[in-house]
């Protein structure tokens, strides 16, 4: 089983992959897409081809990806919102199903609090991949939403009686 996880942002979207072998986490890959230019089609263009090249690429068989927040700026959040509807439009045309998830869930699955800092997260995506360094705080979002889908699916299954993988 593989996860590609997903930090969406409209100049720089994080990407990280990560594949459950026999019941083990092992990383895969994980890095940024920079989209530069001030004409915000051509950026959500570029977003989709990335991750569309990503999926390609690595195969993974599910997507997770950070929903939006207002924190204060609304045209922000629109913007942001358009990213990942390039991201998810990218996963979706070649068959991902694709798992949406809070920040504070993803904050809350790995580091035990919902409002940890991103210092904390990194920190954690790198004891738990066993990472030889920090990962750059975008992908290290983006491995977040990933290892956040992994537990969340755990757990489901224990809850339905079904094991683990």
């Amino acid at each position: 089983m593989r996860i590609l996880g997903i930090d969406p942002g409209s100049r720089v979207t994080g990407f990280g992959v990560i594949e459950i072998a026999q019941g083990q986490l092992v990383y895969v890959t994980s890095g940024c897409i920079r989209v530069s230019g001030a004409a915000l089609p051509e950026r959500l263009k570029s977003i989709f081809e990335s991750v569309a090249e990503i999926v390609a690429e690595h195969r993974p068989d599910e997507m997770a990806i950070e929903q939006v927040f207002v924190k204060n700026n609304v045209d922000s959040a629109l913007k942001l919102g358009q990213a990942r509807g390039a991201a998810i439009c990218a996963g979706v045309t070649q068959a991902l199903e694709v798992f949406e998830y809070s920040p504070t869930q993803i904050k809350q699955a790995l580091v035990g609090r919902g409002h940890a800092d991103k210092a904390q997260v990194q920190f954690m995506v790198r004891a738990i991949l066993n990472l030889p360094g920090l990962p750059q705080q975008d992908a290290a979002d983006a491995l977040a939403c990933a290892l956040c889908h992994r537990h969340t699916r755990d757990t489901l299954k224990q809850i339905a009686g079904n094991g683990r993988e």
